[in-house]
């Protein structure tokens, strides 16, 4: 019969309102306008609680605080029977995190998080008249709504009514999934329409009524959950989870509420269905909870205890993988691994990345020596043009590490199964679990997928409805998935276990390009460049901390060091560092990175001070894993010269921003002193400059146009053009950016259609012709924005910097800078975490044309058979190159979710550094390390003197860090293989070393390891990262 599935759904509709038998007001609300955490803090404040009239008044926002209460005593009518709380606003945006929240607490005890998807509190399933209740409202507004109602009432909810309604309404749902003439669509709706056949709903609450109810309860359960149960063809594990980001159209203030309303919530569902598991990552929100709701932490450790909820995801924070440095994932690893462990005894094996822009190919070499088995997003399936074509495989990464990574395939209600789109805020309910599995691409070797259900993004998790549809999909109705609520690791253990030997689980090798949000390489620039100096200015500390300890016996800062590197971590969340927060956000950033740097530098300077101690040299501290020769700034110090022991004198010059010398043989992860030599040294210079626009380099003849702009770099020791004839370099594009559909997320590739160059020189000045570096300052108009440049040429280094101030006063455009070089190639290599990977520059294929804007850490290179050019940065990602024209992107200024995005000043330098050979003979990867870590000197020392902690034979094997062991039972030296090869190597000790042990990246002890001669010797593998502890 035609039109039986509308018939069960207005019965269900009417069985809905019909469970709530019992409505009455909450009519003695009192208020008060502030932000407290608990009831006592409503209390303790001077303000007085004021009547609060439901009918008349109103509360107003955005983004502001009121603390709601009420007695309420059971009224007669209400006794022994289940007693409801519910709350409405009557706003309902469709992004329940920008409407108002609430945490309720119940006698003082906080009790649930109510939001558009959590109304209804269940206070009692037997209220006792005269009962009374204390119910205190923590409020917040919102940010997107002005003006507010609050309706707040108790309900009686008939369990027998709702356990029907529900009964019903979980197969009905699963319809739109089936075919019409399908076998077991055809016998379920026929159950259903029997089922109402049973209901008298002449006479609601009477008990002709009550019994045709019994009735109904009986038959459905025999006839659909057990007759036509048990079957499991397909499985659907499912596991409670919120995803609560950091901060996003929130601050992380408000993320501290958020995580207690979302975490009351579960606490509180658990306590009605002993079934609900529930799994949440990101210690920092634990860490949160602890703070501010210790009684909250202690029933979710009780939680855990009862195996019931899941502290897993691997990461302090679910950090961004583009950005973030190679030894910040490793920190990211150790905090988050190590608070998971002491606080509940588990070990983490899952890195949870759901919603983060993009998966480096360093990754799974990083998991994989961090203890991290399995890999989890669903970001990829928002890919704009390709779609990745698998969903359970094995993730090769650049060093060969394979890590086995299941893709979510959850679809939303009603979404075509042809769509791209996954989502880990999954809903528990028939067609989302049906449309996943039609989504699955690798049925074939397995038939359980994974559903991560519950309100997200701005929290809030499973509700009731999810529940309750869990109890009945259990079953395992005929023609519906099976759903068991199961951990996630138990999930990727057993499904790991399943298919890794079949022979057509596929492998993807490389990184996981997302294609889309690839403006978030370069949002909020200010950011970016934040972070970047924190992580080495911390890596600096760490090594200056360990010398200072071993020649001047100052205490390791390790609980200072914890504080200062948890504040790096937090603020590489994957929406606060992209770029892609509300301008609040920044604000309490640029706050916390000042705060971080001062702190930091103080200690720093401190140590760097002890271990030069007094003296009249100057001492110069190398903080990178080789010898180096560079340029190094002096400050104030008025000498012609420096002097090294063996007698070398390496000239100063003076500038405006001080004295420089370029200086050569400053040992590894060490320092040398050298004299001062007040008269004497050679002055020539090595620059003959012609005019304004031709310089003459010990390396280049440089030729500039009138406007500035480079149009011939000659290179004479490689007898060769730099640039491609006709074509300028230097040049600054501001390209129109108006993204389709997020703004400080994307650049879509139609960006390059509209554009302006910044040709409209205000002043240009060779300010330097010294005899070590020539500079031309070059200031520069473009709309409403400044742009001022001081270029570096140096008369012993290769390398042209260009130290670049903007003061930019445009929205919804980007700034680029061009170098069309010379280089016949058709890919070009990019440095990411822990090595480098190579990308097709060409649009052959449809994922060859995605990658229009890729990230690069801390250079990229495009080099031919003998010959290339590198460009190196000190805080930039954004890169694009085509027709051998090399990019950064430098800023891009969207205005959502911040109307203000870089709409401010900028600093930052790049540098230009054309070689002979590839990147690898060229030696641009210390190039790149010597312009983001550049040496420190300080006045101090003795002349002559010198030392390095360690070193390593082999250019290729870089040593990044050394810190103090995080047990403080050693020091830990991790390094990294750069250029793709097998090596051998000799690591030299500046220590005696009493034992040697080989770590993993979680500082984990494995292997003891021989000395040998002053050091020890290693094989290391083709971009593979190693960590070693030495112990004193």
């Amino acid at each position: 019969m035609e039109y039986i599935d509308k018939r069960i759904g207005v019965i269900c509709d009417q069985l809905k309102k019909l469970s709530v038998v019992q409505r009455i007001p909450v009519e003695n609300l009192m208020y008060k306008k502030g932000n407290y955490i608990h009831p006592e803090d409503a209390d303790a404040a001077s303000e007085s609680f004021e009547p609060f009239d439901s009918k008349t008044m109103h509360w107003y926002g955005p983004d502001e605080h009121y603390w709601f209460r009420a007695d309420f005593t059971v009224p007669e009518k209400l006794n022994n029977k289940p007693m409801w709380m519910h709350v409405k606003t009557q706003i309902e945006d469709w992004d329940d995190a920008k409407n108002p929240q609430f945490l309720l607490f119940v006698n003082n005890a906080a009790t649930q998080g109510i939001d558009m998807h959590h109304r209804e509190v269940l206070l009692t399933e037997s209220a006792k008249a005269n009962d009374t209740y204390r119910l205190d409202l923590q409020s917040y507004t919102g940010i997107l709504h002005s003006e507010f109602n609050l309706f707040v009432e108790m309900l009686e909810i008939d369990p027998k009514i709702r356990q029907l309604y529900y009964d019903l309404k979980v197969p009905l749902e699963a319809f739109p999934r089936m075919d019409k003439e399908d076998r077991n669509r055809m016998e379920i709706e026929a159950i259903l329409n029997n089922t109402i056949n049973y209901l008298d709903l002449r006479n609601p609450y009477s008990k002709e009524f009550y019994d045709s109810l019994e009735k109904a309860l009986a038959y459905i359960k025999k006839a659909l959950y057990e007759d036509k149960a048990g079957y499991s063809d397909v499985i659907a594990t499912c596991i409670g989870h919120t995803h609560i980001d950091v901060a996003w159209w929130w601050t992380v203030e408000q993320t501290r509420e958020k995580v207690g309303r979302s975490f009351a919530t579960v606490l509180k569902l658990m306590d009605e269905y002993p079934n609900y598991k529930f799994m949440s990552s990101q210690p920092q929100l634990y860490y949160f909870l602890k703070e501010r709701y210790p009684e909250l932490y202690a029933r979710l450790k009780e939680r855990v205890k009862e195996g019931r909820w899941e502290p897993e995801g691997g990461m302090w924070v679910e950090a961004d993988c583009n950005l973030t440095s190679g030894e910040s994932l490793v920190r990211q690893f150790i905090h988050g691994k190590r608070f998971f462990k002491e606080e509940f005894g588990v070990d983490n094996r899952i890195l949870w990345l759901p919603d983060v822009f993009g998966y480096s190919g360093a990754l799974p070499q990083i998991m994989k020596k961090s203890g991290i088995d399995y890999f989890m997003t669903t970001k990829l399936s928002w890919n704009q043009i390709n779609k990745v074509p698998y969903d359970t495989l094995q993730w090769k990464g650049i060093d060969g590490s394979e890590v086995f990574t299941h893709f979510i395939s959850t679809l939303g209600v009603g979404q075509d199964t042809k769509n791209f789109f996954t989502t880990y805020n999954g809903m528990l309910h028939p067609d989302a679990i049906m449309g996943g599995w039609m989504r699955y691409q690798n049925k074939d070797i397995n038939n359980d997928i994974l559903i991560s259900y519950g309100y997200g993004d701005g929290g809030g998790g499973p509700t009731r409805e999810m529940l309750e549809t869990s109890k009945r999909m259990e079953k395992g109705v005929q023609g519906i998935p099976k759903v068991r609520q199961e951990f996630a690791g138990t999930y990727f253990r057993e499904l790991e276990q399943r298919v890794k030997d079949h022979k057509r689980l596929p492998v993807w090798e490389g990184e996981f390009y997302f294609e889309y949000h690839r403006g978030t390489y370069t949002s909020m620039a200010r950011n970016k460049r934040s972070n970047r100096k924190s992580e080495l200015l911390l890596m600096d500390l760490e090594l200056l901390s360990v010398l200072a300890g071993n020649k001047a016996k100052i205490a390791y800062p390790a609980k200072e060091l914890e504080k200062l590197w948890k504040k790096v971590l937090i603020n590489q969340f994957h929406d606060i560092l992209p770029g892609s927060s509300i301008h609040e956000v920044y604000e309490v950033t640029k706050k916390e990175y000042s705060e971080l740097k001062e702190e930091a530098t103080a200690l720093l300077q401190e140590r760097l001070d002890a271990v030069a101690g007094s003296g009249n040299g100057i001492t110069v501290y190398n903080t990178l894993g080789f010898d180096r020769d560079d340029i190094v700034s002096l400050g104030d110090v008025k000498a012609a010269g420096l002097k090294d022991e063996e007698g070398g004198i390496y000239p100063v010059q003076q500038t405006k921003e001080g004295a420089i010398a370029y200086v050569k043989g400053i040992p590894s992860k060490g320092y040398r002193t050298y004299e001062i030599v007040e008269a004497g040294a050679k002055e020539e210079t090595p620059f003959t400059l012609k005019g304004d626009t031709s310089l003459e380099t010990p390396f280049y003849k440089i030729t500039l146009d009138e406007n500035g702009l480079f149009t011939s770099i000659y290179d004479k020791e490689n007898d060769r053009e730099v640039l491609q004839a006709g074509k300028r370099a230097n040049l600054l594009r501001m390209y129109e950016d108006k993204p389709m559909y997020y703004d400080n997320w994307d650049i879509d590739m139609y960006y390059t259609e509209k554009y302006w160059d910044a040709e409209q020189v205000t002043r240009m000045e060779w300010t330097e012709v010294g005899n070590l570096r020539a500079t031309l300052e070059i200031d520069r108009k473009i709309s409403n924005s400044v742009i001022k440049q001081k270029i570096y040429f140096y008369a012993d280094s290769r390398r042209i910097e260009f130290a670049t101030y903007v003061d930019w006063k445009e929205h919804q455009h980007l700034l680029k800078v061009h170098f069309p070089v010379n280089i016949h190639s058709d890919e070009a290599t990019f440095d990411i975490q822990f090595g480098n990977v190579t990308r097709k520059i060409h649009t052959n294929t449809s994922w060859d044309m995605a990658r229009f804007e890729s990230c690069g850490q801390k250079w990229i290179d495009m080099s031919e058979g003998h010959y290339g050019v590198s460009l190196l940065n000190d805080c930039k990602y954004g890169h694009s190159v085509k027709d051998g024209n090399m990019a950064i992107t430098l800023i891009k200024s969207g205005i959502q979710p911040n109307p203000m995005t870089d709409y401010e000043e900028h600093y930052f330098t790049y540098a230009l550094y054309p070689h002979a050979e590839n990147w690898r003979a060229g030696g641009t990867v210390r190039e790149a390390y010597k312009l983001n870590q550049p040496a420190y000197a300080v006045q101090g020392g003795t002349p002559g003197t010198g030392y390095s902690f360690a070193s390593v034979d082999r250019k290729n094997v870089v040593m990044e860090t050394i810190k103090e062991a995080e047990d403080g039972s050693g020091i830990i030296i991790r390094m990294y293989e750069s250029e793709n090869a097998l090596t051998k190597a000799h690591i030299r000790l500046g220590i005696k070393a009493s034992s040697i042990v080989e770590c993993n990246l979680i500082e984990e002890e494995g292997e003891s390891i021989p000395a040998v001669g002053d050091g020890f010797d290693i094989e290391i593998k083709p971009y593979e990262i190693k960590t070693y502890k030495v112990r004193m």
